[in-house]
């Protein structure tokens, strides 16, 4: 009796050492977890595992207003990626408001919903995490599943190096971009980084060109540059409208028209943004949900 106690002893101390060094191990090295059912994720790049977001905040796609050609060419590019064919990472650049990161997720939200297509997932990455970028492109590339990276408000200021991991990513190195995958991101500044950064890595380089070149090459591994810029008035107007129709709020043209141009003036811009926060402001005064 003794024996099989002191047998027990030993087991359950040989469990303990085995979850202590289980513990120990580098996140890195730690297997990723299988998809679940969910269509988009958010990569924890610190603890290396994927974490499903049930609901995804977006708005649908024909709601999107005044950036049509844009629309069409993602649209185009993603839906013959979702089907197995050839595709290019994308960079949406531009204005503030403009619905630049709302396209990514309207589209991914409208092919997911048609048949047709191979699975697509959504996998949301931090800049922050860049660096890890090598670590999830590992895990999901021997996946049954197609996916886009998506990384919202991509820029560098000085001093980062984690570009380094996305230029390796996007063309190049050993491994490169699984053919599963694309990556899309968005971002104000047309090539990732402030004019003030690029003058200084000309002026102290010794060769200026060569230095410049390598983060300004960045943009260029991006086959598609679409751009998103301020809108007009009568855009701006027609964008106003299709929020209100699609929270269902019984206004008159005129009257939102009115309002419209004051909220404008008063924001000193015109974009999605703003013209959904007005119909937001609206809903709250006709005591609707938005």
């Amino acid at each position: 009796m003794k024996s099989k106690d002191h047998l027990a002893q030993i087991a359950a101390t040989l469990a303990e050492i085995a979850n202590s060094l289980n513990a120990l191990t580098p996140a890195a090295d730690k297997p990723i977890p299988v998809l679940g059912e969910a269509n988009a994720y958010h990569w924890d790049g610190d603890a290396a595992v994927l974490t499903a977001v049930p609901s995804v905040s977006r708005v649908p796609l024909a709601m999107l207003k005044g950036i049509d050609s844009v629309q069409d060419i993602l649209l185009r590019n993603t839906e013959q990626f979702a089907r197995g064919h050839g595709a290019n990472n994308a960079l949406l650049w531009g204005a503030r408001g403009m619905g630049k990161s709302s396209l990514v997720k309207a589209i991914h939200g409208d092919i997911i919903g048609r048949q047709g297509f191979e699975r697509l997932v959504l996998i949301e990455i931090a800049r922050e995490d860049l660096d890890t970028l090598p670590a999830l492109m590992r895990a999901i590339g021997k996946e049954d599943a197609r996916f886009i990276v998506f990384c919202d408000d991509l820029s560098f200021d000085t001093g980062e190096t984690s570009y380094k991991s996305l230029k390796t990513i996007l063309d190049g190195g050993l491994e490169g971009r699984p053919d599963n995958v694309l990556f899309y991101a968005t971002s104000n500044r047309r090539h990732l980084m402030p004019r003030d950064m690029i003058e200084n890595e000309r002026s102290t380089a010794i060769n200026p060109g060569e230095a410049v070149e390598e983060k300004v090459s960045l943009s260029d591994r991006f086959g598609l540059w679409l751009g998103f810029h301020n809108c007009d008035q009568p855009t701006f107007l027609l964008m106003v409208r299709a929020y209100a129709d699609h929270f269902g709020l019984q206004i008159e043209d005129e009257t939102l028209r009115a309002r419209a141009i004051e909220w404008a003036a008063t924001r000193g811009a015109r974009s999605g943004r703003v013209a959904v926060q007005l119909v937001r402001t609206l809903a709250g005064e006709m005591g609707r949900p938005a």
